[in-house]
């Protein structure tokens, strides 16, 4: 997928939403095991990597979401880390989505030069429970990033996040059912309340998918197919657009780049009943959805 970089793989269970991992749940199907920790050799690099044009994969003003398949604070990671910081400062021109289930090692694992925060750079904790919402988002709010976000997933238990929302200035909430070996039920009752207190902070909401089993109006729903969690979760009318993100985003001189320069999301006609649209990067054209 174009809008994911994983420049290290494997990770470490260190939460309840950690228990039936997706990664873990995929590494065994290709008897691999998740729990083994390597710095990627070909993707590590992806965001300079150029086409042979000289033109850069990863164009100027797209999201990237980084560490899928691992942590990007994993303790194991630290020998790695400074050089995917590096990385990521050679691109002012590309928005990178964090995302941690360990906030509390980010502050020592910051760049000399972080500053008060990179405008490209989003940090998001996973609040899988209310437990992990009320440990996480406090310490997120003391963090020096310019963009903050939680994403409910896999959502596993009612969320609220009311309080926190005085202390800190979220601009994004992602939430989405488990999937796979063991996945927990998701109840759209969850949904529908953070759904609202997002609403009522005008914070941007995003219901990408339902998960296996979900349930609705006290009836339990077995859905396996993942683009169908992604079409009801679409369909049941969820998703909400708050304020505006303001990505300032400059070229590798610090000139800020104007819209005109700036990569434009397309979309293909299937990707018109997607849950995740909303925050999505875009239809790649890798050619898979015309085989189907």
């Amino acid at each position: 997928m174009h809008d994911i970089w994983n420049p290290w793989h494997g990770c470490r269970k260190c939460s309840e939403g950690c228990q039936h991992c997706y990664m873990y749940f995929l590494d065994k199907m290709r008897d691999k095991n998740g729990a083994d920790i390597y710095r990627t050799k070909s993707g590590f690099s992806y965001p300079l990597q150029m086409n042979k044009n000289k033109s850069y994969k990863v164009q100027s003003g797209e999201l990237i979401r980084v560490c899928m398949t691992s942590d990007f604070f994993l303790e194991e990671a630290d020998e790695w880390r400074d050089e995917a910081w590096e990385i990521i400062r050679q691109r002012p021109d590309v928005k990178f989505f964090l995302l941690t289930k360990r906030p509390e090692r980010i502050e020592k694992c910051l760049p000399d030069s972080w500053s008060d925060g990179w405008e490209n750079v989003m940090m998001n904790v996973s609040c899988e429970n209310q437990r992990r919402a009320d440990e996480r988002i406090p310490i997120l709010a003391e963090l020096p990033f310019k963009h903050k976000g939680i994403m409910c997933a896999p959502f596993i238990g009612a969320v609220s996040i009311e309080k926190h929302l005085n202390k800190i200035n979220l601009e994004q909430v992602i939430c989405g059912g488990e999937n796979y070996d063991g996945a927990r039920p998701c109840s759209f009752d969850w949904v529908k309340s953070l759904r609202s207190e997002c609403v009522a902070h005008d914070i941007t909401f995003c219901f990408i998918e339902t998960g296996s089993i979900f349930i609705k109006d006290g009836r339990k729903y077995h859905i396996p197919s993942k683009q169908v969690q992604s079409e009801m979760a679409y369909k049941s009318g969820m998703n909400y657009v708050g304020k505006p993100i303001e990505w300032n985003l400059t070229d590798r001189f610090g000139i800020p780049m104007s819209k005109d320069e700036l990569y434009v999301p397309h979309f293909r006609e299937n990707c018109n009943k997607c849950g995740s649209r909303l925050i999505c990067n875009g239809c790649s054209n890798c050619g898979k959805c015309e085989k189907i």
